[in-house]
């Protein structure tokens, strides 16, 4: 993702939306018409050994990718169902690396100095060493982590078991915080002032000051919420269930515009351009003009996207129910 701050969140949906794709080539096949994704299948990829963990895992079918980051150099890749992370270098798709982490990697967000993956089933966020995959450090958190965000300094944490957010020293890992939310927190932005929460149970977004916790404001959305982006001078929320975006105005909450994506939209991103909005339930990613909300564009996905990203030139989806990644760069 081109996003000033980078972060990430899993898609909490019904998990029934798990096949698999064609057979793909272990590297990747070419994009060959237009509204089609180069597909790199992440079936079979094993954790190698670790500086401080030193333990390789077995996948087994299906990693479940959740979350997609990227780091200036790799696309990273969190695999729920291995509990592994896997990279892949964004110039030419190729694998270099799957690593073990904790117990359902639902998260990504990579800050100055790593990889920060939070881990769903075991209540704890670690930060990576992006050259080798070495684990910097463990930190326990709240209950069931399911997104991050790096607002420069700080890395939030949300709690969705808890309806709490947990703000992180970047540089430490020391816990600076914890702040009371909404129902089932999931998706964070940050706008250079506040801090925006997705509460997915309450069909809501919620804004909050960033020194103290302070609540500024509660603002509805669609049904329920799951990711938030700041981009273009706006607050966008994707709305699974609506299979909507809502677009925000950050002074004050106005709802500026609704906008169909497909079913089940998840994850956003923006490239500087263009929106791009996965639909977990339709497979499909949209290209979204960000002044008029107008659909430009739309290419079809591995099964079950959940979130997607910018490198700046091209985009990369995570397909959980394919175990695979959707890509528009033209790789062979």
């Amino acid at each position: 993702m081109t996003r000033n701050l980078v972060k990430g969140v899993v898609m909490l949906v019904p998990l029934a939306m798990v096949a698999s794709v064609d057979n793909i080539s272990s590297h990747a096949s070419a994009a060959a018409a237009a509204g089609t994704l180069t597909q790199i299948s992440l079936s079979g990829e094993r954790a190698v050994a670790q500086p401080t963990l030193g333990t390789t895992a077995s996948t087994g079918p299906g990693g479940g990718p959740s979350a997609v980051a990227f780091d200036g150099v790799y696309v990273w890749v969190a695999r729920i169902f291995s509990n592994t992370v896997t990279r892949i270098r964004a110039s030419d798709g190729l694998k270099s690396g799957t690593f073990n982490v904790g117990e359902r990697p639902a998260a990504l967000a990579v800050d100055k100095g790593g990889l920060w993956v939070a881990n769903l089933g075991s209540n704890s966020v670690m930060k990576l060493r992006t050259s080798d995959g070495a684990v910097l450090l463990t930190v326990p958190v709240g209950g069931e982590p399911s997104a991050l965000l790096f607002d420069g300094t700080y890395v939030w944490v949300s709690n969705r078991a808890d309806g709490t957010v947990t703000k992180l020293l970047a540089s430490t890992g020391s816990v600076a915080a914890t702040f009371a939310v909404g129902r089932q927190p999931l998706g964070m932005a940050f706008d250079g002032t506040s801090i925006w929460i997705a509460n997915s149970s309450d069909n809501a977004v919620m804004k909050l000051r960033p020194s103290d916790g302070l609540v500024l404001g509660t603002f509805p959305v669609g049904r329920a919420p799951m990711e938030v982006l700041y981009a273009g001078a706006s607050i966008w929320v994707t709305n699974f269930f609506s299979g909507t975006v809502t677009k925000i105005r950050p002074s004050d909450g106005f709802v500026l515009g609704a906008f169909s994506t497909g079913d089940g939209a998840a994850g956003i991103t923006f490239d500087g351009r263009t929106l791009w909005v996965a639909n977990g339930g339709a497979d499909t990613v949209v290209g979204l003009n960000p002044k008029t909300g107008a659909t430009s564009v739309a290419f079809v996905t591995g099964r079950s996207p959940s979130d997607v990203i910018s490198d700046g030139v091209n985009i990369w989806v995570a397909n959980r129910g394919s175990d695979s990644v959707s890509t528009t760069a033209a790789i062979q």
